[in-house]
């Protein structure tokens, strides 16, 4: 799938994405956690060699197999459930850094356990979480995500092996002489259209496409973030809204795979800030109980746009990490339902406190669900008079 050669420039972009995420950088003495699926284990050594060159302390962790996951969901009892690994807290309270690499060997293996109870782990697991995003916000923690091939995520996208690697290698520049730099250039070229963006301060953004009818409201001290090494290959441009201001209708044309369950065509009607219905072509039970995993797994926590200048992404891909940057035609424009980034705020995200964050607006919950519109579509910042100015439309920013 990929030569060696390539797996070395895989592991310099990595690196390059982690160094990029954390603005204070990384040193000597830093604690990385690099966790990996097995089928991905030769990307994982090369990244591991790369963090001790660097005087760095990886810690490996594989990620348990598909019928770890499975034999979990379907044999833990309450207390299981919810139990935590001892010492995982303090873990995370030093972690500087994290690179995951994911390769996963099926995708509907959860398909049969009641999404309830995923919805109970991932709640208990989410303090965990907490403890990461507060170092992140103290500029403490940075880190990065990718993908490695396998036969299963080729297959669920209807591509071979071959053609799926051939479309991370294009979206990831591994086939140019200096990928690294290909990725600085890129980084410099979003920057320049996120300070335009920033510029503009509209009351709400209004979405138009043949299935979405969406007003979005960015709320105070918002910015648009995005290619910022967080997630390898990144073309988005996001903020996390103000999730009290979104009204009307979203739908997902690309299908998504989530917790071992297979979905397609959710339509979602939103009234206050809230998924008040919930529709879906397939998979309409387990996009519900989705929803009502806690109370605001029903709002949304992302809105996002990607340039179709900028990725190279011409398919689907069953797997989020590429979805949700999906070039094609017309680029996409994408909704997280669940928790909001909080460096999408426009000051010092670690002055940040759980009252400030809920008075802002930003949205706090176990769930983060992207949820893919890949339709032709015009995007308009409908300023506090009421004028508009188009930001977005045909899969370009109108900068």
């Amino acid at each position: 799938m990929f030569t060696q050669t390539q797996i070395e420039k895989y592991a310099d972009v990595l690196m390059w994405g982690l160094d990029t995420s954390r603005l204070s950088g990384f040193h000597a003495g830093d604690v990385i956690l690099l966790q990996y699926d097995l089928a991905a284990v030769t990307l994982a050594e090369a990244l591991f060699a790369r963090i001790m060159d660097r005087g760095m302390h990886p810690v490996a962790r594989m990620i348990p197999t598909f019928r770890m996951e499975h034999a979990f969901y379907a044999k833990a009892d309450e207390g299981q459930l919810v139990f935590q690994v001892p010492g995982q807290a303090t873990l995370n309270e030093n972690l500087n850094g994290a690179i995951h690499v994911l390769a996963p060997e099926s995708l509907t293996h959860l398909s049969d356990i009641d999404p309830k109870r995923i919805a109970k782990a991932a709640v208990a697991r989410k303090p965990l979480r907490d403890i990461l995003v507060g170092r992140e916000e103290a500029g403490d923690f940075g880190w990065t995500l990718c993908m490695h091939p396998t036969p299963e995520l080729a297959a669920k996208a209807g591509l071979s092996v071959k053609q799926y690697a051939d479309q991370i290698k294009k979206a990831c520049f591994l086939k140019e002489a200096d990928p690294v730099g290909k990725w600085k250039t890129l980084y410099a070229e979003a920057a320049e259209i996120k300070a335009w963006l920033n510029s503009i301060k509209p009351a709400h953004y209004h979405v138009e496409s043949e299935h979405v009818d969406l007003k979005v409201t960015p709320g105070e001290k918002r910015r648009w973030i995005g290619i910022s090494g967080h997630n390898i290959p990144s073309f988005e441009l996001f903020l996390s809204p103000d999730w009290r201001g979104v009204q009307g209708v979203y739908y997902a044309d690309q299908p998504s795979y989530r917790s071992g369950n297979y979905v397609r065509g959710v339509r979602l009607e939103f009234r206050d800030g809230e998924a008040v219905s919930s529709q879906a072509e397939e998979g309409a039970a387990f996009v519900a109980k989705q929803l009502a995993m806690d109370k605001g797994a029903c709002r949304i926590g992302e809105f996002s746009l990607t340039d179709k200048r900028f990725s190279k992404i011409d398919t689907f891909m069953a797997n989020t990490l590429f979805d949700e940057n999906f070039g094609g035609a017309w680029g996409n424009c994408h909704i997280a339902v669940g928790s909001s980034y909080s460096d999408t705020y426009d000051g010092n995200p670690a002055e940040l406190t759980a009252e400030r964050k809920a008075e802002l607006g930003f949205n706090d919950s176990a769930l983060h669900w992207d949820l893919v519109n890949t339709e032709k579509k015009r995007v308009r910042a409908v300023m506090p008079d009421g004028s508009a100015v188009t930001v977005y439309e045909d899969g370009f920013f109108k900068n």
